[in-house]
């Protein structure tokens, strides 16, 4: 059973952090889900009627990521953050991507909410995992890119296991290794806000709602919370 910690320094520049960890064991990827298939759909409708439309970078919820990624060095409008890229492609494409079940419903939770999201196939991580300035040395392979191996700038935020990155730019994109399959049986999936004051209410709709799509396709699931003040969880 990992544990996630928030290092003291990410916590100290960021003290209105708050992270979500929904986690699923025994999860049943190879079977249909329709309330996630409903929900993305039911997203693509509204977006085509005019009902609803992605949050932009414009919106409070996605400029603070902006302001984070300078902070730390990387150009947020080249590397985007993960729920700021799947906005502007849902908005221009009309359609989200069909991953998988697990995959999808994150994706339709954070583009409906303008949370950023991620995953982790928990049976791949090696030990702990910290979110944390990154030194330089770290390796990372991007998802879909196997053979390619990359290493984060001295000071960019990443999640990082003992033996590798698993998001580098905190939440443009997840590691190859830990990504989620039909497969995958024991998950966590990570919701963020960098302004829990405003926003700590809607992440926590945004958690239980990510965890309703879960519960008819999983043995078990749990939420988890990390903060400045709560800053380790194991799951």
């Amino acid at each position: 059973m990992p544990l996630f910690r928030l290092a003291p320094a990410v916590a100290n520049a960021f003290p209105d952090t708050l992270i979500a960890l929904v986690t699923a064991t025994g999860l049943h990827g190879h079977e249909p889900w329709p309330a996630t298939t409903a929900a993305v759909t039911d997203l693509e409708q509204q977006l085509s009627d005019g009902t609803w439309q992605p949050a932009d970078e414009n919106d409070p919820r996605i400029a603070a990521w902006h302001a984070a990624y300078r902070s730390f060095g990387t150009n947020p409008r080249r590397i985007r953050p993960s729920v700021d890229a799947l906005g502007r492609r849902l908005a221009k494409k009309g359609t989200l991507p069909r991953i998988n079940p697990a995959v999808d419903s994150y994706n339709a939770v954070s583009v409906r909410h303008g949370l950023p999201a991620g995953a982790f196939d928990l049976d791949e991580v090696a030990g702990d995992v910290d979110i944390r300035h990154a030194d330089g040395t770290e390796a990372f392979t991007p998802l879909g890119e196997p053979d390619t191996v990359e290493h984060p700038k001295p000071g960019e935020i990443i999640y990082a296991d003992t033996i590798g990155v698993l998001t580098r730019h905190w939440n443009h994109r997840d590691a190859h290794r830990t990504r989620v399959t039909e497969d995958s049986t024991h998950v966590a999936f990570a919701l963020e806000t960098l302004h829990a004051d405003r926003d700590g209410d809607l992440l926590k709709v945004a958690a239980d709602e990510l965890q309703g799509l879960l519960v008819p396709h999983t043995e078990q699931t749990a939420v988890h919370y990390l903060s400045p003040a709560q800053p380790q969880a194991t799951v």
